[in-house]
């Protein structure tokens, strides 16, 4: 059976999900949402197992990838399954969003959905783990992941999970964070340190970023997935003081080449 998983990912995580289900299955193909945003109309998946990795935000769905699911057309799949990979909880509202959305269009919605714990990057609000506390959270997710290829490849239905407290999270904060998120790059800087080397502008899923005079400028539709800040190879993009002695985190199983979505991709 064909699988096409579409994944969204601004410091690996989801990546590195996505990868290793599809590397179990067999007969994968990986498409990164932010590579349809060009397009129009519905989304066809040519797959007959469709799974959606990406993840949650202020409880609920990044913002593309909502709209995404809004284009899709999984009538024709014979699974639809999501992962949502998260820094400490609220996958439940955001599988339940993402179940909602896809139902809206064909009457059928989600056959399973899953959440994975990983170190959290929101470098905004707080420092990633790092050490031995990342390590052990990685090490987890990774068994994790291998519990969730076993219902996926054998395509079991299952119920979604429910969390009343993600429930309430949802309705509290993600409308403030969708009317906000794609002009919240207005916090970001970049200092002398910048070397003009377009990994910002290249990792960046909605290509919200363009050089100018060698200096990054951000373009007011940003995903708030801080990647260009993670990414960053010297450091030089900034959110405020709070950002400059913060950790910067990418999932160590995912080189800044796979991240690559606009430009050449180097070795």
């Amino acid at each position: 059976m064909k699988t096409i998983i579409y994944y969204f990912s601004g410091t690996g995580n989801s990546l590195a999900a996505a990868k290793k289900i599809a590397a179990t299955l067999g007969n994968c193909e990986l498409v990164p949402v932010a590579s349809l945003q060009k397009t129009t109309g519905v989304i066809l998946p040519p797959a007959e197992r469709i799974g959606i990795v990406c993840p949650v935000y202020f409880s609920g769905l990044p913002v593309m990838v909502a709209e995404f699911a809004g284009r899709l057309d999984a009538g024709a799949g014979k699974y639809v399954f999501a992962v949502i990979t998260h820094g400490g909880g609220g996958e439940s509202a955001a599988l339940r969003q993402l179940d909602s959305l896809i139902r809206k269009r064909q009457g059928r919605g989600l056959d399973a959905g899953f959440g994975v714990a990983m170190p959290g990057n929101y470098i905004l609000m707080y420092e990633s783990p790092k050490g031995k506390e990342q390590k052990e959270i990685l090490a987890r997710a990774d068994a994790e992941i291998a519990v969730i290829t076993g219902p996926v490849s054998r395509c079991e239905s299952g119920k979604l999970p429910s969390s009343l407290v993600s429930r309430v999270l949802y309705t509290l904060i993600y409308p403030w964070f969708a009317s906000h998120v794609h002009t919240d790059d207005k916090k970001f800087t970049v200092n002398d340190q910048c070397t003009s080397c377009r990994t910002c502008a290249a990792v960046c899923p909605a290509d919200n970023i363009e050089m100018i005079d060698g200096k990054p400028v951000w373009k007011h539709h940003c995903e708030l997935c801080c990647g260009c800040i993670h990414n960053c190879p010297v450091q030089a993009i900034q959110a405020g003081a709070r950002t400059e002695k913060r950790v910067r985190y990418r999932n160590p199983d995912i080189t800044v080449a796979e991240l690559k979505l606009h430009g050449e991709k180097e070795p």
